[in-house]
């Protein structure tokens, strides 16, 4: 059984932070935050289980770090910045060593981004487990969030990076979040998601909430080398952006941020993906549905 009372007198001095904005940090009942005048508040949760998200054998410094990385690719999906987050532990069977090094994956990878960790909770399962969740808080300018419905017909369709076999490589541990890309796609992209379950599911998912059809050339999604197609396009666990814009936005790309690639356009429709020609894509499976 974990002590909570010992398990917080060992964490809570690595807590400790004079980030801008936090004004009563971890220790009280809840955390206090000041907004960032002209900005809205962005607010994400996403779950870590073990046996789905990792693996038992996994590094619990790796296993913190994904899991928020993965609230991290949250915000950058939205063209924002992250800010503070807080962190719920339910475990049975797990060491007190093994759960302070997977809170020290989580800060750790936080502070990469300059994010704090700035509150949770730790409880028991009744049977042996371990589940994680984090709540993320970022801001972007107010009104200017990239959300999944502004796709519009004659944008061409992108994705950041490459894609597929992300969780047999081991990379959906160690993955980057495209939090710099999606900062500067705010200004050009007029629909963003990230792809965690699929890239098939996840446009199917950016075509339903913009009510138009996405065209898809299979053949230019750009794969790692140890990806396969097809199932690289459903694989998941990718954590890149994928995006609508207008024009040719990989003309004035920076060279020092994850390369975009062009893998389609939008067309008048009703939410469903298409191949070039406007056939519908129809795969035996398109992604991880919960």
């Amino acid at each position: 059984m974990i002590n909570e009372l010992d398990f917080l007198r060992q964490l809570l001095p690595e807590l400790h932070s004079s980030s801008a904005g936090l004004r009563i940090g971890p220790g009280d009942d809840c955390a206090a935050v000041v907004p960032t005048p002209g900005q809205e508040t962005l607010a994400a949760a996403d779950q870590l289980i073990a046996g789905i998200h990792f693996t038992y054998d996994t590094p619990p410094q790796l296993a913190g770090a994904k899991l928020m990385n993965r609230n991290l690719s949250d915000i950058a999906a939205m063209g924002g910045r992250p800010r503070w987050a807080l962190l719920t532990i339910a475990a049975n069977g797990w060491s007190s060593d093994w759960l302070l090094e997977f809170c020290r994956g989580v800060i750790a990878a936080g502070r990469r981004y300059d994010t704090e960790l700035i509150g949770g909770d730790l409880a028991a399962l009744p049977e042996t487990g371990m589940a994680a969740s984090l709540s993320i808080i970022g801001e972007a300018p107010s009104g200017q969030a990239v959300r999944r419905y502004g796709a519009r017909p004659g944008d061409g369709l992108y994705v950041t990076g490459r894609i597929g076999n992300s969780f047999s490589s081991g990379r959906h541990l160690t993955f980057t979040p495209r939090l710099r890309e999606g900062s500067r796609l705010r200004y050009c992209a007029s629909a963003m998601l990230d792809i965690s379950d699929g890239l098939l599911l996840d446009a199917r998912r950016l075509a339903a909430a913009s009510g138009v059809n996405l065209a898809i050339d299979l053949n230019s999604i750009p794969l790692h080398d140890d990806a396969v197609a097809p199932a690289a396009w459903s694989d998941g666990e990718d954590y890149e952006l994928l995006f609508t814009a207008p024009g040719n936005p990989a003309s004035h790309w920076p060279a020092d941020l994850a390369p975009i690639t062009k893998i389609g356009c939008v067309t008048t429709g009703c939410g469903i993906l298409t191949d070039l020609n406007g056939n519908p894509l129809i795969m035996e499976k398109s992604g991880y549905e919960h």
